[in-house]
Order: structure tokens, then sequence, then C-alpha cells
């Protein structure tokens, strides 16, 4: 079980960001929280998250003409942008993903159950991208604040990936962070039967 130090970490102290402090954040930091996030568990082993880390002035300016005007800001100061996407074709992986069952392809190619899937877990995937950016030292600020078809257009023009979301990573600027917004209570978002 992990300790308060570790959970305050993860979840109870750590903030949203939005602003960064001028310090990079490097290659094998990005590496070491993909392979975290690679592990993290998703149906049939689909893995259907795909990541664009921007770090260069050149792909932040691509970026910028989809990002609302709160976003734009911190996004093009952020060390590191992810561009969370969900590969609508992940079953062709599947063969080699889920190997105890070679027929799972068969379970998404062509029917309506693979936008679902990818979706799914491409959001959880974006999940335990936050939760593995934090574990490891770094701050985020995940953001819904863009126009999807601009990115997809721009990052994606083939159309077989899809943008979800976008996660700013770095070491964030404490002046910076709102007040904590208030958190639904137990009673108010569970049902125990």
């Amino acid at each position: 079980m992990l300790d308060d130090k570790a959970l305050d970490l993860l979840f109870r102290s750590a903030r949203t960001q939005n602003g960064w402090l001028p310090k990079p954040v490097s290659d094998a930091q990005i590496r070491a929280i993909y392979d975290i996030v690679k592990m993290g568990p998703t149906s049939a082993n689909s893995q259907p998250a795909r990541f664009v880390f921007i770090r260069t002035k050149e792909g932040k300016e691509k970026l910028r003409p989809a990002l609302s005007e709160g976003n734009t800001a911190k996004t093009m100061e952020a060390p590191v942008t992810v561009l969370v996407a969900y590969d609508t074709q992940f079953y062709e992986n599947l063969p080699r993903q889920f190997p105890h069952n070679q027929d799972a392809i068969n379970w998404f190619k062509g029917t309506p159950a693979a936008m679902p899937t990818a979706i799914r877990n491409g959001t959880l995937q974006g999940a335990y991208l936050i939760i593995a950016a934090r574990a490891l030292g770094l701050d985020i600020g995940a953001m819904s604040g863009f126009d999807n078809a601009v990115v997809d257009k721009t990052f994606f023009p083939d159309g077989r990936f899809k943008s979800n979301f976008l996660c700013n990573i770095g070491y964030g600027d404490p002046t910076k962070i709102f007040a904590r917004s208030p958190r639904l209570d137990f009673d108010d978002a569970c049902t125990l039967m």
C-alpha cells in the first residue's frame, strides 16, 4: 500500500498547472513516463493510445491555431505538450499484443465495438500518463480546450489517429495555480449496493 507521501504526490497535493518554470524535460524522462504508461491495463491489451510529445517551437506553432484563448500561453511555455490520441485501427496490433487469442482482431475489426474501445482505453492510458508523470516528480496540466478537428487535420491528416486531450508536462510555477476547486462527497458520487 502506498504511504501518504506517495498519495499526496499523485493525487491529494498534486495540482493542475497553469504556468511553467523554464526547466526542460529530457528525452529520458519522456521515455520513463511511457515505460510506466505501457504497463497499465487496457481491454484485451489493446493499447490504443498514441502520444505526440511536442517540445519544439515549430511543433508548438503547429498546435497554436487549435488552442483556446485560455490555454494558449500556458501551452506555448510548457516544456512538453503531449497530444494524447487514439488509433482507430488499434486492433491490427492485437495478434502481437494479445497472443493467447489470435481471433481477438475480429472482436473489433469492422465492428461497432472498435471506436468505444479505442476511446475508452486511450483515455485510460492518458490518465496513466498523468499519474506516471507525477510519480516521476513532474507536474501536469491536462486540458481539452482545443479544436480537435484542427489538431487532427494538422497532426493526423490520414485520419487513422484521433486526438483526445492535451497534457502539458514540466515543472509548474506555484504562483500560477488556481485555488483548489471543491470535490464531490462520497454520497454525491457513489452508491453502495
